[in-house]
């Protein structure tokens, strides 16, 4: 990048200004610590009006619980250890009595969330999902349920024989609080149909996000890199987010994290930390209509997400006191609320515990 350029561009990152996608692939050259000097500057600017103008010294978390409903799933792809089919002995669907547990669990803990995912089950019906909703809603009240990715959406829509519309409808209405941003891997359709061919393609995952939140349902934006796509792809994926955010405005966050790749049949050589946190902090300053970046822990491990706030983000995530998807393929992190804190306060920063909303509660 010729130097005159790059003062050019990174006067314009400093003022706030936002970038295109071939700004974004020379900013990308640019020295880790001064890419992600310049991702801590936007995080100020983005958090400069927050809570109740606190909002560049706060960090917040939040106490939820992951819960996946079951692992049967008849996409297969080829990144993840967690499915099984209906024929596998270790195989299962989730009981109500099981969830109650959790629940309860969870209530002890202080907490208010749950996120609750699963595999596509080519069986169950729509009954079965908003029975299960009704029962957490009017059993756990405090309990915000954000539940079904994109890509279970489109799998319900098919499956019911159902128009997308009239499924989310029906969930929401039945309790669904807020969706997560699950699948969305690379929303570039030559990446997808290498690694989950038989998964939602990008329009589609976009188009549940367009519904949901036309209907007052935000949602949570992510991206799993470091497998099979280019460096351009990535950039194509955050500029599809973008764009859907000048239109709808329902992204509360975005959150990406690296390909983990024990125990999966995909053949790709994992990147490193360095690399999780350049794209963080690129993601930082393109993304500039999302306010919330969240620093992805569990995949990088507690130190490098405590770095991670330094390049970007302002959000530790969660304690989540499950986690069966990413564990599987061979990463396991866990951490309490007090080591959070911790953590956080280790930072420079003032941990605050959050809603699923980012407003601040306790």
């Amino acid at each position: 990048m010729p130097a005159a350029v790059a003062e050019s561009l990174i006067d314009r990152v400093i003022e706030g200004e936002r970038i295109t996608p071939e700004e974004a692939l020379e900013l990308y050259r640019l020295p880790l610590e001064e890419l992600g000097a310049l991702a801590d500057h936007r995080r100020k600017l983005a958090l400069a009006g927050a809570y109740d103008g606190q909002g560049n010294d706060v960090v917040t978390y939040i106490i939820d619980r992951n819960i996946n409903y079951t692992n049967i799933c008849n996409v297969y792809c080829k990144f993840c250890a967690f499915y099984r089919t209906e024929k596998d002995a270790d195989s299962y669907v989730i009981t109500f009595e099981e969830i109650d547990q959790k629940l309860d669990e969870l209530t002890a803990a202080g907490g208010i969330q749950i996120l609750m995912q699963g595999g596509h089950h080519p069986s169950l019906t729509i009954d079965w999902y908003t029975d299960l909703l009704s029962h957490i809603r009017e059993k756990y009240p405090h309990v915000n349920i954000h539940g079904f990715s994109p890509p279970e959406f489109t799998h319900f829509a098919e499956v019911f024989k159902m128009p997308l519309e009239e499924v989310i409808r029906r969930f929401k209405e039945a309790g669904l609080g807020s969706i997560p941003g699950g699948g969305g891997e690379i929303l570039v359709d030559r990446v997808r149909n290498r690694i989950a061919p038989l998964k939602a393609n990008s329009d589609q995952w976009l188009k549940v996000m367009e519904v949901a939140h036309g209907m007052g349902l935000n949602s949570s934006a992510t991206m799993m890199f470091g497998h099979v796509e280019t460096l351009e792809e990535r950039i194509e994926h955050l500029g599809r987010l973008r764009r859907q955010q000048d239109e709808t405005g329902g992204f509360t966050a975005f959150i990406c994290w690296t390909f983990q790749a024990e125990n999966t049949k995909l053949r790709a050589e994992p990147v490193g930390s360095a690399e999780y946190l350049r794209m963080q902090a690129l993601s930082r300053i393109f993304l500039d209509n999302i306010v919330n970046v969240q620093s992805s822990w569990v995949t990088q491990g507690p130190k490098i997400g405590q770095v991670a706030l330094r390049y970007g983000a302002n959000d530790f995530g969660s304690v989540m006191m499950e986690e069966n998807v990413v564990s599987k393929a061979g990463t396991s992190f866990r951490l309490q609320a007090q080591e959070i804190e911790t953590l956080i306060g280790e930072a420079g920063f003032t941990p605050r515990r959050r809603n699923n909303w980012y407003e601040l509660v306790g």
